[in-house]
């Protein structure tokens, strides 16, 4: 059943809720595509849109081919009316691996958005809740916030990344990444969604915190793979000289099952 446009946002709500169901940090609905092979659409858990999600496009790939709605292994996802070029890796008839060209990152201050003095907001220092940070940010087709810590663990993520997301620094609110370096190969991060909280992975947020440490010579170089490990486990990030971020990384199937769909939604 085809839920209306404006009810989607109300549906996404409903869903996402951990304590009326399974619940999640979003919706995807899967859509023919006059550019590309499907089109995601993409909801956060508080029933924003979100232009890009770069685990959802690897679940998306995974979703079409196992489900037998594609046969390729080469495959085109539009997003927001941005197009991915993915490639699936199978074993036993199913996608196990994706990688995905997430494209070049945006960092003119203006397109990501975000206010600041200068073009780029690149290692700049801003204070919130009493403590500077440095701020780089980074759009991978939405807006990141990255910044470096020494414990990951004890990253005040919630209450700082909260801050950050409604600050007036950024127009279209932002995700917020704390990163540490583990060693040149190697760095783990949290995120803070916009619109979701506190996740335990985002896809465009690894891109983001790559390209970071690769280009402030913290971690990684080009050309080579860096892992990027969130809580809910690591990615493999390449930042090309063309400038191109592909990412891969894995995409497993939890439970499938059906839901009832409110008559409300449905009107």
């Amino acid at each position: 059943e085809k839920i209306p446009l404006e009810k989607k946002p109300d549906f996404v709500r409903r869903m996402s809720d951990r304590h009326f169901g399974i619940g999640g940090d979003g919706v995807i609905f899967v859509n023919p595509s006059s550019l590309a092979d499907f089109e995601m659409e993409m909801y956060n858990a508080d029933g924003t849109r979100a232009e890009m999600c770069g685990n959802g496009i690897r679940c998306v790939a995974k979703f079409v081919y196992d489900k037998g709605l594609t046969d390729k292994t080469e495959i085109t996802v539009e997003s927001f009316g941005q197009v991915k070029y993915l490639r699936l890796f199978t074993e036993n008839g199913r996608v196990k691996q994706v990688r995905v060209d997430m494209g070049e990152p945006v960092l003119r201050a203006e397109e990501i958005p975000v206010v600041c003095d200068g073009e780029q907001a690149v290692a700049e220092a801003i204070e919130v809740e009493g403590r500077s940070y440095e701020m780089t940010c980074v759009s991978m087709g939405n807006p990141h916030f990255v910044t470096f810590v020494e414990d990951v663990a004890t990253a005040p993520v919630e209450k700082v990344g909260r801050v950050i997301e409604h600050s007036s620094y950024f127009p279209e609110r932002v995700n917020v990444e704390f990163v540490e370096i583990v060693d040149d190969n190697h760095v783990k991060f949290r995120v803070w969604e916009r619109g979701s909280g506190e996740t335990l992975a985002c896809g465009t947020g690894a891109c983001a915190v790559a390209y970071t440490a690769i280009t402030l010579g913290k971690a990684g170089r080009r050309d080579q793979f860096l892992t990027v490990e969130a809580v809910g486990g690591p990615l493999q990030l390449n930042y090309r000289s063309d400038g191109h971020m592909m990412m891969k990384g894995p995409a497993v199937t939890v439970y499938e099952g059906e839901m009832e769909i409110p008559d409300n939604i449905l009107k």
